[in-house]
């Protein structure tokens, strides 16, 4: 569940007044609190960010994941705090909001978003699928461990799904995984790891 604070206001004004405790994201302006996810949601990414740190110490990659940061578009009052995001630590010194407000903006800094679906599973599927993929960011994932999107995303029947969109000119384009298929991921080709062990993670048997 996400709760909207309905006044309008610009990025510096939002990275000024976000408090230290909660979570909160900005939608075209619109201060948007993230609710405290359900314990499935956290075992997912506390899985998945396990695992992609283990991939990123073997392969001595100099990603690492962070607590908060934001994803902010160059264009427009957006402002977003993924699940998991890899960050590449090299690139950090080009990000003009780093610094003071752990905040990147540029592609080249973010390989990879993951989000794990939750009952706003519109933002996941429109509104941050559209902003990541203007921004440039390479990988994007969707966790739908719950098969909670519409069917139009994860198929009928409804079954959990993870979605990997990989931009390829300038566009995503999404390989859909369930049960035990093997993820396949352009960041971490590498990386051993079957849908249903993502979702089994989640108390889910897909």
């Amino acid at each position: 569940m996400i709760q909207a604070i309905h006044k309008l206001v610009n990025f510096e004004d939002f990275a000024a007044w976000r408090p230290e405790g909660g979570r909160y994201e900005l939608h075209d302006g619109v201060i948007v609190k993230i609710a405290q996810p359900v314990g499935d949601n956290e075992d997912v990414v506390g899985f998945l960010a396990l695992n992609i740190s283990i991939e990123i110490g073997r392969q001595k990659l100099p990603y690492f994941i962070p607590k908060t940061v934001l994803v902010k578009p160059s264009e427009g009052e957006s402002a977003y705090s993924p699940d998991i995001l890899i960050i590449n630590r090299p690139n950090l010194v080009n990000e003009p909001l780093w610094k003071k407000e752990s905040t990147v903006s540029q592609a080249t800094s973010t390989p990879l978003v993951i989000e794990v679906v939750s009952t706003n599973w519109r933002d996941d599927y429109y509104k941050k699928l559209a902003y990541y993929e203007a921004i440039g960011i390479p990988e994007y994932w969707i966790i739908d461990y719950a098969a909670i999107g519409a069917k139009k995303f994860i198929g009928n029947p409804k079954l959990p799904t993870i979605s990997i969109y990989q931009l390829i000119d300038g566009e995503y384009q999404v390989t859909q995984f369930k049960g035990d298929s093997h993820i396949v991921s352009p960041t971490f080709p590498e990386l051993n790891l079957t849908a249903e062990q993502i979702f089994q993670a989640g108390g889910v048997q897909s």
